[in-house]
Formats: C-alpha cells, sequence, structure tokens
C-alpha cells in the first residue's frame, strides 16, 4: 500500500470513529421516529404496509445477493422466478417483523381461559406447556424464521421461559430502545457478553429454562449439514446440555394469514450420545440443526435467508 493511500485510510479510520457518537445518535434517533411512527397505526396496518415497502425496495439492497445465492442453493429444482417470489416475500416477512416489534406490548392476546376464541395467537397441535414446568432444568432453541420477537414472548406468557439470550445492537442507542420495548414482554434477557456463561450457568444450576437462537453461523464452531451443505453451527446449546444433562426442546412462532401467528414447541428433541453416555455436542447440534431445516423447509419465505448462514 502506498503511503498515500495508508495516510488516507487512517485519516478516514479517525474520521469514522470521531463521528461514531453523532451517527449513533441520528441512527438511534430514526430507529425510535420509526417506531413512533409505526405505533400510530393498528397493528394490521402497520405490518401490512410494511410488508409491501419491503416487498417493492427490499430486493433492490445489495445484501440480496445473499439471499439469492442461499435459495437457489437450497432449492436448486425452483425456477428463477419461484425463487425472486421467495426473496419478495422474505424482505415481506421482514417488513412484517419491524412494524410488529412497534406493538410488541401488545400483540399477545391469547387467553387460555378461552382457547376456543379467535384471536391473533393460536396454540399449534396440543397444549403441553404445563408439562414442561416439571422443576428440571431446559433448554430451548428457535430461529430467525416467523416472528421470532414473539418467541420469547411466547415464553413469558405461557411460564415457559425464565429467560433468553440476545445479541445486543452495535449502536448503543438504538441497543437501549430495543431493550426498553423488549422490558414487561419477555423473560430476563441475557447478553452475549463477556459474563453470559457465567450467568448461563448460574440461572441453569438453579433449574431454570433458557431460550437461545442457534441458526446463524459460528466461525470456529462444529460442522454440520444444514440443506446438505456443510456450515459451523454454535455449540453454547448442546454444550449446556451436556453439562447439566437436561432436556431440550424447539420452539417458534409461525405467521399465518391475516396477521394471525401460531406457537409451536416440539417434543422433547433426543440428543445423540457418545460411548460414555454423555450428549454429544457435534451430533446434538445436527439433530437441532434437522428440526430447524424442517421448518425452514415447510415455510421457506418465513426464514431470514439474508445472513451468510454458509460460508
Amino acid at each position: 500500500m502506498s503511503r498515500h493511500k495508508q495516510r488516507w485510510k487512517q485519516f478516514r479510520h479517525r474520521a469514522i470513529k470521531r463521528m461514531a457518537p453523532v451517527t449513533g445518535a441520528i441512527l438511534g434517533g430514526y430507529v425510535r421516529g420509526s417506531l413512533w411512527w409505526l405505533r400510530l397505526w393498528p397493528l394490521e396496518v402497520s405490518s401490512a404496509g410494511m410488508a409491501f415497502w419491503a416487498r417493492l425496495f427490499g430486493p433492490m439492497w445489495p445484501l440480496t445477493k445473499v439471499a439469492r445465492a442461499n435459495l437457489k442453493a437450497a432449492f436448486p429444482e425452483k425456477s428463477p422466478r419461484e425463487i425472486e417470489k421467495l426473496v419478495r416475500e422474505v424482505w415481506a416477512n421482514l417488513g412484517r417483523l419491524c412494524a410488529e416489534f412497534a406493538h410488541l406490548d401488545h400483540i399477545w392476546d391469547y387467553d387460555p381461559g378461552n382457547p376456543g376464541k379467535r384471536g391473533r395467537i393460536e396454540i399449534g397441535k396440543a397444549d403441553f406447556s404445563h408439562q414442561l414446568r416439571d422443576g428440571r432444568t431446559a433448554l430451548f432453541f428457535s430461529a430467525h424464521t416467523g416472528n421470532w420477537e414473539m418467541c420469547a414472548i411466547a415464553g413469558a406468557e405461557m411460564n415457559i421461559l425464565d429467560a433468553v439470550i440476545y445479541r445486543e445492537p452495535n449502536n448503543k442507542k438504538a441497543a437501549q430502545l430495543i431493550e426498553e420495548m423488549r422490558k414487561g414482554t419477555m423473560p430476563d434477557l441475557i447478553r452475549t457478553d463477556r459474563d453470559a456463561a457465567r450467568e448461563l450457568i448460574r440461572r441453569l444450576g438453579q433449574g431454570q429454562h433458557i431460550g437461545m437462537l442457534v441458526d446463524q453461523y459460528w466461525t470456529g464452531g462444529p460442522k454440520v449439514k444444514f440443506f446438505g451443505r456443510p456450515t459451523a453451527t454454535n455449540p453454547t446449546l448442546a454444550k449446556l446440555a451436556r453439562h447439566f444433562d437436561c432436556p431440550v426442546y424447539g420452539w417458534r412462532v409461525v405467521r399465518l394469514p391475516k396477521g394471525r401467528f401460531r406457537v409451536e414447541f416440539t417434543e422433547e428433541v433426543v440428543m445423540p450420545r457418545d460411548a460414555e453416555g454423555k450428549i454429544d455436542v457435534e451430533g446434538a447440534m445436527q439433530a437441532i440443526n434437522d428440526v430447524i431445516e424442517g421448518w425452514v423447509r415447510e415455510h421457506p419465505a418465513q426464514w431470514l435467508w439474508l445472513h451468510r448462514r454458509w460460508r
């Protein structure tokens, strides 16, 4: 690199660093203003409107190239037209998610005392949530599919989850606002920082139920097959299950027509074990990813194909 280019790179780096508080404040203000605007409208109107604009403009973003490549590799039998339709629906789902986030504090309307009432929420199959409160430690996994923010709300409302792990956004203002929106509707939130492992071990040692998203690429993680392609996955859940020898369940919120949702919990997922009888970490993560792949195949437009799951 020439001296001129090196100086320019250093100058640009310093400028970006100095402007970070300003750009962060602007972005945080934009997020707050957007959520305020979306809350002015009924949930159904906000959701439909954001889906329309996301479906229209989302495919123009460079990030869409990742979604197209992922979809083509996962579904080689689909035509280019079918792939493009899926791409637009993936963006529409993301748009709806943004609108629904602004209404988190009143989106849940399921009445366990009147399960036959047709509201916004329904519980898939038989509701066996009461069986999960047997005093045992348990782990729950989910994925970026449907409305994944509502997974934590469902866990809290159904008294299944005590805490969920989440990754804090880099923008501090936006992170503060998002945490404000989530509080009061979700179980305890555990940030993925240096103290997360200690906190998880403490809570699980007390017999708590912990939930986490496990469907993103994890550098250095064990290799599993997802849609027939090798990828690295986050082994945290399997390692905790091995350490505490506890049951593992899956849970998701499926998006239904007309602004409705179905909450689904799997039966206990059987974890492969090694010669010593302990849960095999790599085998466990393969079993978990197999469940998630089944979810994605069932509703491909509801998964977040925009992230680089394969590298």
